[in-house]
């Protein structure tokens, strides 16, 4: 109405016969794709800023943890790879397949059949099948050969999801990083402001705000396909409102919120600082215990019982681990070094060189470098 009010000559004829949902959908879909090249944008810059960040850490000795308990070394950059290995996954499947397989709804009319156009085109050179084609040509949009009123509503399910998908990957890297800054690691600190209170009531605090906004929004997106599940199966026969008022909301939003998260997520990756005093306490608190399989094979090619050495390191290490819950230095060497019966098969100095974890790395460091130059390949050749 607005529209015709404005063109005296067309505004009698402007929308005959179609329906909302020819105009809305379709323009909700170019919608859509606009988006998703934003969101694939940040994610192509993060995961550049990522792929250096490996680079520069792939050597980096840092305590790798299971079920948060100490378990044996890693880099800090071939930790930053398993983050960057779950984006590079959603990169592809947002890029490679969801935003390539868009499609709008087309000009099908009340319920999909295109009816309103043949009668409109009846004695007229141009089918409505014609119409149509030259319509979603000058859109640049591919189309549903089938729909309802609308075009299925599945597919928001799937943009959702895997927006969703990725909202996890920047909550997983999130989340351990809110770890690796507590007192109980302390290796990564994210961006302080200098003018940024952590509390009201607590001056000392250095709160991680980036890291817990991120966790907060991210849970908030995984919430929406649910939604979209609904809309999608909930939608009768050809057409029903359960999903139109919600639509406006939950599209928007997953994407307002993504573009929000990587903005963040880029920010902290860029600028945080890494504590190598800190990473090393933690190694000489907790390595020595992952190498003492190193010591256990080393004693038992030299002649030593299996089972016999096992005890052994077990029982040293038990004792040694109540010392390092007690606060104090990881007193493990001390004791090995000082056992009557490991010192049958092995020298101190053997001993010692075997505890040093810093070559307990396996392959790491090669790995994350490999990895960093296949994303730099990847986000390069997009094209």
């Amino acid at each position: 109405k607005a529209f015709a009010e404005q063109c005296p000559v067309g505004g009698g004829i402007i929308h005959l016969g179609a329906t909302s949902a020819d105009i809305e959908d379709n323009a909700d879909v170019i919608r859509i794709k606009d988006s998703l090249h934003i969101i694939l944008s940040q994610l192509e810059t993060l995961l550049l800023i990522l792929s250096d960040k490996i680079e520069q850490f792939a050597d980096v000795p840092t305590m790798g943890y299971t079920h948060i308990q100490p378990a044996e070394p890693t880099t800090v950059g071939y930790r930053l790879s398993l983050y960057a290995q779950d984006m590079l996954e959603d990169y592809a499947l947002i890029k490679g397949h969801i935003y390539t397989t868009l499609r709008g709804k087309g000009l099908k009319g009340a319920v999909g059949t295109r009816a309103s156009y043949a009668e409109l085109l009846t004695d007229v050179s141009v089918s409505p099948e014609e119409l149509e084609k030259r319509v979603m040509a000058k859109l640049d949009l591919a189309y549903y050969p089938v729909t309802g009123q609308t075009y299925p509503r599945k597919q928001d399910w799937l943009v959702l999801t895997g927006l969703a998908g990725l909202a996890a990957s920047l909550h997983k890297l999130a989340f351990d990083l809110r770890l690796l800054q507590s007192p109980f690691s302390g290796e990564i600190v994210e961006p302080f402001a200098s003018k940024q209170v952590g509390s009201s009531a607590m001056p000392f605090k250095r709160n991680p705000i980036r890291s817990e906004k991120i966790n907060s929004l991210a849970r908030y997106v995984a919430s929406l396909p649910q939604v979209a599940w609904m809309n999608a199966s909930q939608s009768l026969l050809e057409r029903t409102l359960d999903d139109s008022a919600n639509r406006r909301e939950i599209l928007p939003s997953a994407f307002l919120a993504l573009d929000e998260m990587l903005m963040v997520m880029r920010n902290i990756i860029q600028n945080f600082t890494f504590d190598a005093i800190a990473a090393r306490k933690n190694l000489d608190r907790f390595g020595m215990f992952s190498a003492l399989e190193r010591v256990m094979m080393a004693a038992v090619k030299a002649g030593a019982d299996r089972q016999a050495m096992h005890e052994l390191l077990r029982n040293e290490s038990l004792a040694a681990w109540e010392v390092v819950n007690a606060g104090a230095d990881n007193p493990l060497q001390e004791y090995l070094v000082k056992n009557a019966e490991l010192r049958k098969y092995l020298r101190p100095e053997e001993i010692t060189a075997l505890l040093t974890i810093e070559t307990y790395t396996g392959d790491a460091a090669p790995i994350a470098k490999t990895f960093a130059d296949e994303i730099r390949h990847i986000i390069q050749n997009k094209d």
